[in-house]
């Protein structure tokens, strides 16, 4: 956000592989915006008048998290794996799981929990109407080749896997 020619890199991306702007999401960080919080916000609105849709990652463990939602152009929060690994176990995490969804669906953004690792905790907050899980217990990280041969091969089944949660 801070280089003066990503614009340009990014639309000549698009454009030469023939794709929509639509089709890409960045995910940014508290502290890539803060550290030139003018300038990656002047790029960030070039970006998304174009197209581009944003996501704050690791939202709940940065300084100024709500500032962001009201100020930055951004289409999703992505709730810290902090919170969402425990939040089975801990009434804090618990709280701040389901306020933050509460609150970034009130602002019109969608949410993404990461670090799902167990049943219950996909239970709950598919409950709670979190949009989207990251996560061990959806699949472990795999290199591009390793998705691809899954994703063939039919070998990662979400809808069996939320069936047999009971969700």
């Amino acid at each position: 956000l801070l280089d003066e020619s990503l614009f340009e890199n990014i639309v000549k991306g698009i454009e030469s592989r023939a794709l929509s702007a639509q089709q890409l999401q960045l995910e940014i960080t508290e502290t890539t915006v803060m550290a030139d919080p003018r300038q990656a916000l002047s790029v960030m609105r070039r970006l998304s008048r174009y197209g581009i849709q944003f996501s704050i990652d690791d939202f709940g463990t940065g300084y100024s998290s709500l500032e962001y939602l009201k100020r930055l152009p951004v289409h999703e929060v992505k709730i810290d794996k902090t919170f969402v690994q425990n939040v089975t176990k801990n009434s804090d995490d618990a709280a701040i799981v389901k306020s933050t969804i509460d609150l970034a669906h009130q602002l019109g953004l969608r949410v993404t929990a990461e670090g799902v690792e167990t049943a219950e905790a996909m239970q709950l907050l598919v409950a709670w109407g979190c949009d989207k899980l990251q996560g061990y217990r959806i699949a472990p990280a795999m290199t591009i080749e390793e998705f691809n041969h899954k994703f063939r091969t039919h070998a990662i089944d979400v809808s069996a896997l939320l069936r047999s949660d009971g969700i």
